[in-house]
């Protein structure tokens, strides 16, 4: 990308698309030309192959190598009302409306580009019949975007978006997790586990629980006043 003459290179990656409870997040990370493996931070790669300690222990290392990086995020409230198509999108708007710069090229995780407009047939099957979806910033998005199956083990750039984006949102969720005890979001970020299943069959959902999901069926108080309410803090 560099030789075809972007001077902005890009990768992006999102993570919290399988949680059942907090944001969807995309992490951007625009890296500095000239840059060699030999650059690279120790032990930089998919976060999902790193214990949360490592990765918290280079964050600061992999934001330093990047020449700019941004993380945006879509609520669980805003993924209900828009489905996961349109919440990425939101979220990946976010993140580059951060930047400074616009990336000419951009390396997604995955095999598509969210970037772009879905075809009608699917933004109704997220957004529903008569939705005209949510307001994006008003950023202009690069030329060249490239999605890649495993990108985030692929391509630094987007192993770098991707243990941005986990660090931060992980964060997030820790921070939650005093107002919402019961749902150990301490431990699961807001990932299905047994103990957050339990949780949610003694309590309902929470405040920033995704209401829309399909671990939703069979949940007690899955509607009504008392799933919107904090559980009591012990």
């Amino acid at each position: 990308m560099w030789k075809d003459g972007h001077e902005w290179v890009g990768g992006l990656d999102e993570v919290g698309r399988g949680a059942w409870g907090g944001p969807v997040s995309v992490g951007v990370a625009v890296l500095p030309t000239g840059i060699t493996r030999r650059t690279m931070p120790l032990w930089l790669r998919d976060s999902k192959l790193l214990h949360e300690v490592r990765r918290e222990a280079i964050f600061d290392d992999v934001a330093a190598w990047c020449a700019y990086w941004g993380v945006g995020h879509a609520s669980a409230a805003e993924c209900d009302t828009w489905g996961m198509t349109a919440a990425l999108r939101l979220a990946a708007f976010r993140a580059l409306a951060i930047l400074p710069v616009v990336p000419g090229a951009l390396v997604i995780d995955g095999p598509y580009d969210f970037l772009k407009q879905p075809p009608t047939q699917l933004r109704l099957l997220d957004d529903g019949p008569g939705t005209a979806g949510p307001e994006l910033p008003d950023v202009l998005t690069p030329g060249t975007v490239v999605p890649v199956v495993d990108g985030d083990a692929r391509c630094a750039a987007v192993s770098a978006a991707s243990v941005l984006a986990k660090v931060v949102r992980d964060r997030m969720m820790r921070e939650e997790s005093p107002h919402y005890p019961v749902y150990q979001f301490e431990e699961n970020k807001g990932y299905p586990s047994s103990a957050h299943k339990r949780a949610l069959r003694g309590y309902g959902l929470s405040a920033i629980h995704r209401r829309s999901w399909a671990f939703v069926s069979g949940i007690p108080w899955a509607s009504g006043s008392v799933s919107a309410e904090r559980p009591p803090v012990h």
